[in-house]
């Protein structure tokens, strides 16, 4: 019993469980914003008295484009606040704390004294061995 309280008292899940609650209640705002403004506006601008009730029909069937656009706005709208208020400044503050690769390798030991040798290097200065033999037996 411990364990399964200790999964539910975890920080991650905690921290998805705040970060659900106030994704559902930001839609519910950017829907209503989407509903009673934008649309009301457009529907000024096209003539219509509710653009969510822009319809068409086929074989009885009514489609409604009004609302489907209501709904995409709200899509585009909640995406948008999402990239620039939440993974852009996180990539950012992500870059900031991030170590910088490792540099390359200046040197490498020498395969007979161990003593550090330049990368390059053919003939291994403290014992004078032939590094390109000791390659070929190595590999």
């Amino acid at each position: 019993m411990s364990g399964f309280k200790n999964f539910l008292l975890r920080g991650s899940l905690v921290d998805m469980a705040v970060g659900i609650v106030i994704g559902i209640a930001f839609t519910g705002l950017v829907q209503g914003l989407v509903k009673d403004l934008i649309t009301p506006l457009m529907a000024a601008v096209a003539g219509e008295p509710d653009f969510s009730q822009v319809s068409f029909t086929v074989n009885h069937s009514r489609f409604l484009v009004g609302d489907f656009i209501n709904a995409l706005l709200s899509f585009v709208i909640i995406a948008a606040v999402v990239y620039f208020l939440v993974l852009s400044p996180y990539a950012r503050l992500k870059a900031l704390f991030e170590k910088p690769p490792a540099p390359e390798p200046e040197t490498r030991p020498c395969p007979y004294c161990l003593t550090p040798i330049p990368i390059a290097a053919r003939r291994c200065a403290f014992c004078t061995s032939d590094l390109t033999e000791a390659a070929v037996r190595a590999s």
